[in-house]
């Protein structure tokens, strides 16, 4: 196993990364300073490994655009039988709720309410603020009243969402 030095440039730079995911951006580092024969990991080295694994996570941030963040929050019953083809087919083509949006727009997270009572909703809302969430839409499943039997929590999930500064956009495909 060769040892390999980091410069302190390179460690001011890997201190960057957040604490969480700090150990395995060490570890693409060395690898790539490995794979490449050196044993020196310089400040470039590190950029160049946030080039290629992470750089498409951040956003656009050198152009300025940001791009409206979504998400769709779907009942955990309905999910057992609906994988979610068309809210997804929706969102791509932008259609129904989703024709407002422009092509710099990206859905950065799907899940379910978590069941009665929406006890998922506050949580992974939460985590997606961090990532910049803009917009939550209710699914369609959960505003049905013909098939499944509409959401009796739809109310209290809106004003979770909405108290943590999030718009919340009822439909997706119906």
């Amino acid at each position: 196993m060769v040892l390999l030095q980091w410069t302190e440039e390179a460690l001011q730079e890997i201190e960057k990364v957040p604490f969480f995911v700090r150990k395995m951006a060490k570890r693409a580092v060395e690898s790539e300073v490995a794979k490449a024969g050196r044993t020196e990991i310089t400040v470039e080295d590190v950029r160049a490994a946030r080039e290629k694994y992470i750089k498409f996570a951040e956003g656009d941030r050198e152009s300025g655009k940001k791009s409206t963040k979504i998400a769709v929050v779907r009942c955990e019953t309905v999910s057992e039988v609906c994988p979610g083809v068309a809210c997804f087919k929706a969102f791509n083509q932008r259609k129904l709720a989703f024709k407002e949006y422009g092509p710099n727009t990206e859905m950065i997270g799907f899940f379910t309410c978590g069941g009665c009572s929406g006890r998922r909703v506050s949580r992974l809302v939460e985590k997606l603020v961090k990532h910049g969430l803009d917009v939550v839409h209710l699914s369609s499943c959960m505003l049905l009243e013909d098939e499944y039997p509409r959401c009796p929590h739809r109310d209290e999930i809106k004003q979770t969402i909405e108290k943590k500064g999030i718009k919340v956009v009822e439909g997706t495909h119906h």
